[in-house]
């Protein structure tokens, strides 16, 4: 996908705050955050939304939560965090690769 961001940043093409990186997914400080804590965690495979999401990606989308856990407890969170996936632009989704948000440190209330 040459034109998503996102792919741009996995190939290294565009920089990023890395927090974690391996073969499937990267971690990395969202560039606009809306709490003290907020990262995003993305597949490297090109997924567009949630609702693509295959049988054959359970292990992935599963290995993004326990990473998006892993690396909220390394930034002091691991109580205190949200995770969102927009699914859409009518959800708010505007880069169209799957990313989990992880918000957290903010405390009560959140926005809905």
């Amino acid at each position: 996908m040459s034109e998503c961001i996102f792919c741009k940043i996995i190939a290294g093409e565009i920089p990023s705050q890395k927090l974690y990186e391996d073969n499937d997914v990267l971690a990395f400080w969202d560039i606009s955050p809306q709490a003290p804590v907020h990262f995003l965690v993305i597949p490297k495979k090109h997924i567009a939304m949630p609702v693509d999401i295959e049988e054959d990606d359970d292990l992935l989308a599963g290995k993004m939560l326990r990473i998006g856990a892993k690396v909220a407890r390394e930034n002091g969170v691991a109580d205190d965090y949200r995770v969102i996936f927009n699914n859409g632009s009518k959800s708010g989704q505007v880069v169209f690769h799957l990313h989990m948000h992880i918000l957290g440190g903010k405390g009560k209330p959140w926005p809905m």
